[in-house]
């Protein structure tokens, strides 16, 4: 009898669990600031998503503000004092112009920065494992390598090219490290590669000028948000000028560019919700470690293949995680 009762208990305490669990969370209306660079709804669905699978659901025991920026980075700053003035709970950024907004108003509302690249040396943490403070989360770090096999993928695609433009931002030192990492790979499949920088997002235009002025035969665009914020301009660009390109991420070839190769986003905001709920549950997030990208994904456009006059060679095609018809 004693053993039955024992078991009975046993039942009940795990029946009773995550309606204890759901009782926390009913108990109060957390609030979730949420500060981007740029506005991405199919990322904040995914965010959304992540925090209903956690017990979080808006208008009953969540809210979130929502501060986008638009591509117009001078509006952060703003926006986060707006989120500390909220009150917030936790503030969840996207892009290294965000998370540094965020932290330069606030020591004490914890920060869950996604998207981010080299946060140690931003100043954002102190480092990946212990970040201290009160910032946390998922960088878009994969390794310089990968722009290696960027270079090698667009010439597996387009054997024919000689000539490639990398397009990126102008970084701390004078020449990033994608940039050298692509240097160095087209060296080895004899391609020359030509460093294009976006400075000013207004002066677009004018990059994307000099590129087709120097006759480039295709393109390699690297993981700067402020290159993100620009990508309808230079896929319109690919696209008018012929130009074969290999983009950083998903978003670029789902709007029409040739293959995308990186780090899947989607992964860093489904995970952004695990670590919000972890720190409204008394987590702190400098014990927390800022976590690097596990999931990578390859998308191919064969749409804009057949448009460039291109054929994808089938060992790409295998490789890919998509192809878009």
């Amino acid at each position: 009898m004693r053993l039955i009762g024992l078991a009975v208990v046993l039942i009940v305490s795990l029946i009773l669990a995550p309606l204890a669990s759901d009782a926390q969370h009913a108990g109060k209306v957390y609030r979730i600031g949420v500060l981007t660079l740029v506005t991405a709804p199919v990322y904040e669905d995914i965010f959304r998503q992540s925090l209903k699978e956690n017990g979080y659901v808006e208008g009953r025991n969540l809210a979130i503000e929502w501060r986008r920026a638009d591509g117009k980075s001078e509006r952060l700053a703003d926006f986060a004092a707006e989120l500390v003035a909220q009150r917030v709970d936790v503030i969840v950024t996207a892009s290294n112009a965000a998370a540094s907004a965020a932290k330069s108003v606030t020591t004490t509302i914890p920060i869950v920065m996604t998207a981010v690249g080299d946060p140690e040396r931003r100043g954002l943490v102190s480092s990946l494992s212990r970040p201290g403070g009160n910032v946390t989360g998922f960088t878009l770090d994969p390794g310089a390598e990968i722009a290696g096999k960027m270079v090698e993928l667009l010439k597996e695609a387009a054997p024919r090219i000689t000539r490639v433009a990398v397009l990126s931002v102008a970084g701390p030192t004078s020449l990033p490290i994608w940039n050298r990492h692509a240097e160095v790979a087209g060296k080895t499949l004899g391609l020359r590669i030509q460093n294009f920088f976006i400075e000013d997002p207004e002066r677009t235009t004018d990059v994307l000028t000099d590129i087709a002025r120097t006759n480039q035969d295709a393109l390699m665009v690297t993981n700067a948000a402020l290159v993100f914020t620009q990508r309808r301009s230079i896929l319109d660009f690919a696209m008018k000028n012929r130009l074969p390109a290999v983009y950083p991420f998903r978003p670029y070839a789902d709007d029409g560019g040739l293959i995308a190769y990186g780090v899947d986003l989607k992964d860093l905001f489904l995970r952004a919700g695990y670590y919000v709920d972890k720190i409204l549950r008394g987590a702190k997030p400098g014990d927390l470690p800022v976590e690097q990208p596990s999931k990578f994904e390859l998308v191919i456009n064969l749409k804009t293949a057949r448009a460039l006059g291109l054929t994808i060679p089938q060992s790409v095609l295998l490789r890919a995680d998509q192809i878009i018809e």
